[in-house]
């Protein structure tokens, strides 16, 4: 079973939350419909422009805290690598 590390923003070049899920399809649908009170709700972070898949969940968890210790530049240029037109992934992975 895959585990994921994901992004979301708020729009491009907008507000960016990284996470890791088991489940990115409901994770996804969570954070769009705003289910879950926190950051993402908060700041109407809702467009996945970036996930991973891994093996293990603690693949999974380190690659994460790698990201999340990253600077903005460097986690944009992650997504723009392989999304460059920030396009909701959710439209057409999931």
């Amino acid at each position: 079973m895959a585990r994921y590390v994901y992004m979301l923003a708020s729009r491009r070049n907008g507000t960016l939350y990284t996470g890791v899920t088991n489940d990115l399809s409901r994770r996804t649908v969570e954070h769009k419909s705003k289910a879950v009170p926190g950051f993402t709700k908060q700041y109407g972070v809702d467009i996945l422009v970036w996930c991973e898949a891994h093996g293990s969940i603690n693949d999974a968890i380190a690659r994460e805290k790698q990201i999340k210790g990253w600077n903005r530049a460097w986690k944009i240029r992650l997504i723009e690598k392989e999304n460059s037109g920030w396009n909701d992934l959710a439209a057409t992975r999931l």
